[in-house]
């Protein structure tokens, strides 16, 4: 069922994920609550279907590259949220942990420029590896 509750969700300026392709599902919270855990649905269950989406190409792609454990192997996202006791609580918490997780994928990564090692940072290696060898060579010398 789409939940009309919210207009669109704001990813970042000129990027938002319209209500149509978000679906809710009211299901019931796990753990302690007394006798109104086994009555009421205040858990939600959100799902995104990544591949159905209105997302571009590039940030479709680096949602599913990535490995979190909330994308299905069907490319599709599913976030339970039961912190709160209310149900529009619930909604909204899964509501954020959407945009946080499509926005953590949203800005290209940065390219990586390779830099060579400064001229101390040799110097601490070999040293590092003339008194190892003076070590052992000492362990050597000395056993026989």
């Amino acid at each position: 069922m789409a939940c009309p509750s919210f207009l669109a969700l704001p990813v970042r300026p000129g990027l938002t994920i319209p209500p149509e392709e978000v679906e809710f599902t009211a299901i019931r919270a796990q753990g302690a609550g007394g006798q109104n855990v086994n009555k009421v649905a205040n858990a939600v269950h959100l799902r995104f279907d990544i591949a159905a989406s209105s997302l571009p190409d590039e940030i479709r792609e680096r949602l599913l590259k990535l490995g979190d454990q909330r994308i299905s192997k069907d490319g599709v996202v599913i976030i339970k949220a039961q912190k709160f006791s209310s149900l529009g609580k619930n909604r909204g918490e899964a509501l954020r942990r959407l945009e946080e997780l499509v926005a953590s994928v949203a800005s290209p990564p940065r390219t990586r420029w390779p830099t060579r090692p400064t001229r101390s940072s040799i110097a601490k290696r070999l040293e590092s590896k003339k008194r190892h060898a003076l070590l052992k060579a000492a362990r050597r010398k000395g056993g026989e």
